[in-house]
């Protein structure tokens, strides 16, 4: 029985005016490996939907795909009406390693999508100084990467993907990298990134627990060849302290309830 801390609806649910729309992908690699099979998913501008399953299951494939790093074998992916052939404007990405520029101060790294686009400088190192200090990082715009902590390397990579103004963030594994401390306090910044943005993020973790937290909707894949197995909605008030999120009998409940689901993969 679904535990009542989850909606579970299936698995092409109908949502208002979705920004990105997933349309029957499928991806093979060379040598016959399946990673993708026949995916359809929507997801609606404003909220935070995580990609969650087993190792393997082809989370981070599909992540790039959305984001025009990587061709679908076949289906399309079509983000605010066009279909995407490789990466836009219109969407950014969070890496799990930081790919920061180890030549390039803080500053540099923060403002180099909007220079690649031609912005003034004075202009682009204004949009990037806001950036950096929304992120925590004020005072340390002329370090480079080398002088910081992985924490804050990463706090660097996810300001420069706010500073180019995307519609659709992608965030790949973002915070697998850091302490646990770390990425707490990186969970609660999203909430209020989420809050205050209103950006379409897609987040990829391993873990139920984070995903829990920070999510309005969690897709469960299935492990390779992937397919959708549900789409959970967590039913958990945020209008509280953050720490108190965790507490929380829905917040619980929703985590045993999709580890149950998962833990089968597990066998």
């Amino acid at each position: 029985m679904t535990s009542p801390s989850v909606i579970a609806v299936p698995a092409q649910p109908h949502t208002p005016a979705p920004i990105v729309s997933v349309r029957s992908v499928h991806k093979t690699y060379p040598g016959g490996i399946e990673a993708l099979n026949n995916i359809s998913l929507d997801f609606p501008q404003g909220k935070l939907t995580t990609l969650l399953g087993p190792s393997g299951c082809g989370k981070t494939t599909l992540l790039k795909i959305i984001a025009g790093l990587l061709p679908a074998s076949s289906g399309e992916v079509v983000v605010e009406g066009r279909t995407v052939t490789g990466p836009g404007p219109e969407r950014a990405f969070v890496f799990q390693d930081f790919a920061l520029m180890p030549w390039a101060t803080v500053m540099r790294n923060v403002a180099f999508g909007l220079e690649l686009r031609g912005v003034a400088r004075s202009e682009r190192e204004a949009v990037a100084a806001g950036y950096i200090g929304r992120v925590g990082l004020k005072g340390f715009e002329k370090k480079y990467p080398h002088e910081l902590s992985g924490g804050m390397r990463q706090r660097v990579g996810l300001a420069r993907a706010l500073a180019v103004n995307a519609k659709v963030l992608m965030m790949d594994e973002p915070f697998s990298a850091v302490d646990e401390q770390t990425r707490r306090k990186f969970q609660e910044d999203l909430l209020e990134l989420v809050a205050n943005e209103r950006k379409t993020f897609i987040f990829v973790t391993h873990s139920i627990e984070e995903a829990v937290y920070v999510s309005d909707r969690i897709v469960l894949l299935h492990r390779r060849p992937s397919r959708v197995h549900a789409i959970i909605e967590p039913k958990i008030s945020r209008d509280v302290d953050p720490e108190q999120i965790r507490r929380q009998p829905e917040y619980l409940d929703a985590v045993e309830n999709i580890w149950q689901s998962l833990k089968q993969y597990l066998d």
